[in-house]
């Protein structure tokens, strides 16, 4: 059935990005569990295979391939490694803003340089002391002249270490119009990333910590205008955030199907092959059901996604497209419990086997865990998919983000994230 959402196109991209995974990222994935050093070579490899330039239009030297294909990308890269794969998706993540709020000038000077992978872009909007509030931040950014100065910290910046262009959400005013989005320069005075810290998962990846004092940018790096900050951080964790997180679990979902069924062919017991026992093939059967109902939730929301981003023929009088934020929350929340589920279940199958770390298992389940959080948790997505269900949503950001023109985001109120 999930078969169904795919082009030719879109397989041909999946093989391409398989056997790269395979023969260029599988090799080093023991090394960066060992090391847990963040893999800059390996990254700016994958970037400048031009994947990170998915949905940019080939206007400005992108594939344009769409949402879905988007995830096919990611999924591949996390089948092997949710590093590279988390590495890829925080700066697709980090598009958004320029491709739907930026300039023609911040367009035509960032937009070229990520599709060829010498830029690698990042958003940073969460705060230590407010989390995934965006309203209780406090980093401030003031106007001076023709500058801002921007002061305070950011934290769980995904590419922190080795983004070149940070996109950063800070507080001009007073409520929910009082945040406004930068783009900042890695190498503008004033702004400092912390070491490094070991994480849990997702060794090679980095999400650190920006510290900004007395930062000082000008006023043609301001994305939108003062007020936007807030649909800003919304709609890129919306329109980008959640489907890209959907993708890094598929794919770390289905690595944990494939490992654990090639496990269960090698062992055995009572002579046969450790399948053939029951409470074994009731664990599988589970694995793959949850994997198959993620990967549609996943598909068909990044196909919604496409359509009503541009790819909807209006010229049968079918009408706008409907909304897919619903969508786009149910395939995070789907794919990031489901996946959480199934790794605890390939850990039973595996048992002692899957407490050492010459086999996989233990870092699919420690990596899956990463994906909860970021772009709102599971409660979060259920809040809203409540509010879907009662019908008090205040808007929809795939609706408000739908058509030709992605730099004309202001014509509608829409829903937090």
């Amino acid at each position: 059935m999930s078969e169904s959402f795919l082009t030719d196109s879109h397989l041909q991209l999946r093989d391409e990005v398989r056997a790269f995974a395979e023969a260029v990222v599988a090799p080093r994935v023991a090394d960066m569990e060992a090391s847990r050093r963040i893999e800059h070579e390996l990254a700016g490899e994958i970037a400048r295979r031009g994947w990170i330039g998915a949905t940019i239009g080939k206007e400005h030297g992108g594939m344009a391939v769409g949402h879905l294909a988007k995830t096919i990308i990611i999924a591949e890269l996390s089948r092997v490694s949710g590093a590279m794969g988390a590495m890829v998706q925080a700066s697709q993540l980090g598009t958004a803003k320029i491709m739907h709020f930026g300039t023609e000038e911040q367009k035509n000077t960032w937009l070229p340089r990520i599709a060829a992978g010498t830029c690698l872009p990042t958003i940073a909007v969460t705060e230590e002391v407010s989390g995934s509030h965006v309203l209780g931040m406090q980093m401030t950014a003031e106007r001076d002249g023709s500058d801002y100065v921007l002061n305070g910290a950011k934290v769980y910046v995904g590419n922190s270490h080795i983004g070149h262009l940070h996109g950063v959400v800070a507080r001009t005013g007073e409520g929910s119009q009082g945040l406004t989005a930068f783009l900042v320069e890695s190498d503008r005075p004033g702004l400092t990333v912390s070491p490094h810290q070991g994480t849990l998962g997702l060794h090679g990846f980095s999400f650190g910590e920006l510290v900004f004092d007395n930062c000082r940018i000008p006023v043609a790096n301001r994305l939108g205008a003062e007020g936007d900050g807030r649909d800003v951080a919304y709609s890129s964790s919306i329109l980008y955030g959640r489907p890209n997180l959907t993708a890094v679990a598929l794919g770390i979902h289905e690595a944990i199907l494939e490992t654990t069924t090639a496990f269960c062919r090698e062992r055995t017991r009572y002579g046969k092959p450790l399948h053939a026992l029951p409470t074994i093939q009731r664990k599988l059967g589970q694995i793959q059901s949850r994997l198959m109902t993620a990967r549609l939730t996943a598909y068909h929301a990044a196909s919604l996604l496409d359509r009503d981003l541009g790819e909807h023929d209006d010229s049968a009088g079918r009408g706008a497209p409907p909304p897919c934020d619903a969508e786009l929350m149910n395939a995070k929340y789907v794919n990031a419990e489901y996946t959480l589920d199934s790794a605890r279940a390939a850990m039973e199958i595996h048992a002692a086997a899957g407490l050492h770390t010459d086999r996989p298992m233990e870092r699919y389940l420690r990596d899956a865990h990463h994906i909860y959080a970021p772009a709102g948790t599971s409660d979060i997505q259920l809040l809203r998919l409540a509010e879907t269900a009662l019908g008090l949503t205040k808007g929809q950001y795939s609706r408000r983000f739908a058509g030709s023109d992605p730099a004309a985001p202001h014509a509608a109120t829409a829903v937090p994230a």
